[in-house]
């Protein structure tokens, strides 16, 4: 028997399956890399190297207003290692500097001071000026040009009239931007709802480029680049980082040269051999990534590249923070039947795209491949409504898909679903 071992908030879920169902257990190589350097060594020697531009200290002398763009409650960056280590660069460029934290909710709802302080740690929160992002906040919202694709760039005027704009981040596989890191902090991080929408439009989802792990010909990163140019986002910090959330590397310089050379470091690490099966366990990597629903999706996506049609997906994600999405919740709780979502969002012009269709969209394309059964600590009347299979634990999910495909169905375990990339 082997043990399988499924990340679930700050525990695990746990259950033992017979050795000869395993197909594989699909995990990535950042979990063996051995680190000859300390987290805060990584950073500093990316700082002293940056790639493709000159060094943070340089660029801040003579500029007055500096805006750093800073991930939200949902993501694992290391903040508390990351902007100390960028305050004292900037600081040391012009200790006189103007300095906001903006912080990059994208659509999210906004961070709380407690989870600020988890994240910045005390010292940050009293010492430096924070601004939390609202994509609604119309007064302190402004239009910046026009998208290759045809949408209005709207965005925070805290970022855009900064004399220089820099980010922190970090470099995970993405189920539709390709990746994470990157231009992501302005876009969507520091955009309009309205920006958001229309880049997450039905067209450019529905593309095949738009998948985990590719950048090139993806219409969502192509939009995303160009808004990132249009604002002066001249510098980035981003790591990876492992099951740990500690940093295996960091890279920091140009927006995209700095970003590619994190994202094609990650590919050597993170691919994983498409390996199908009956049955697919995944999990959305325990907390924070799994604090709703609506996140969950995102580790979908890699066992519904190795589902076989037909099969089972099981998903464990606490769901602490429940849906995640009202606009998510409705679609399913309103449309039973997935294919006529589907036709209605391919229908939908990509200015009139509504809030969280885009996940809706990847949540209904995998349940039309596969049933999901759904492990959290949602109540089960929400599951059921979001057209899942609610279970208390592992072990009653694996012995609810062993029903429904045989005890002796095939399985496939992703432990995180957001760390690989499956190859196709």
């Amino acid at each position: 028997m082997t043990e399988v071992r499924l990340p679930y908030g700050k525990t695990h879920q746990v259950t033992q399956i017979k050795d000869e169902r395993i197909q594989g257990i699909l995990v990535s190589k950042l979990e063996e890399l051995q680190r000859e350097k300390s987290q805060e060594e990584l950073v500093q020697d990316a700082l002293d190297h940056p790639i493709g531009t000159k060094k943070l200290e340089e660029l801040a002398a003579g500029k007055e207003n500096v805006v750093i763009l800073c991930s939200d409650h949902t993501r694992p960056v290391p903040s508390k290692i990351l902007i100390p280590a960028m305050l004292e660069r900037i600081r040391k460029g012009n200790p006189d500097a103007k300095i906001t934290l903006l912080i990059a909710t994208g659509c999210h709802r906004g961070t709380t001071d407690e989870e600020l302080r988890a994240k910045f740690g005390d010292a940050i929160v009293d010492s430096e000026h924070i601004y939390v992002h609202d994509c609604d906040d119309t007064e302190l919202l402004s239009h910046r040009g026009t998208l290759p694709s045809g949408g209005d760039i709207i965005v925070n005027k805290i970022a855009a009239d900064a004399d220089l704009l820099v980010a922190e981040g970090f470099i995970e596989p993405h189920f539709f931007a390709g990746y994470s890191g990157g231009r992501k902090s302005v876009f969507p991080g520091c955009c309009s709802r309205k920006t958001v929408m229309y880049n997450h439009n039905a067209e450019f989802i529905d593309s095949a480029y738009a998948r985990t792990g590719i950048l090139e010909n993806n219409p969502i990163h192509k939009d995303m680049i160009y808004a990132a140019r249009q604002l002066s986002l001249v510098f980035i910090v981003n790591v990876v980082i492992n099951a740990a959330k500690e940093i295996v590397h960091a890279v920091a310089g140009d927006l995209e040269e700095a970003h590619e050379a994190g994202t094609e470091w990650l590919k050597e690490l993170a691919g994983v051999p498409k390996t199908e099966a009956d049955i697919v366990l995944t999990s959305n990597g325990g907390y924070p990534l799994d604090q709703n629903i609506y996140q969950a999706v995102k580790s979908m996506t890699a066992a519904e590249a190795c589902v076989k049609e037909g099969g089972v997906i099981i998903v464990a994600s606490e769901s602490s923070d429940g849906i995640g999405g009202d606009g998510f919740y409705r679609s399913f709780a309103e449309e039973k039947d997935e294919q006529r979502m589907m036709d209605a969002f391919l229908a939908t012009p990509k200015e009139e795209t509504i809030a969280d269709q885009w996940q809706s969209q990847i949540f209904a394309r995998v349940l039309l491949r596969a049933r999901v059964i759904y492990i959290s600590g949602v109540e089960d009347r929400i599951v059921k409504d979001l057209h899942m299979i609610p279970a208390k634990n592992l072990d009653e999910a694996m012995q609810m898909a062993d029903k429904m495909m045989g005890e002796d169905a095939s399985v496939t375990v992703i432990p995180d679903g957001v760390a690989v990339i499956v190859k196709q």
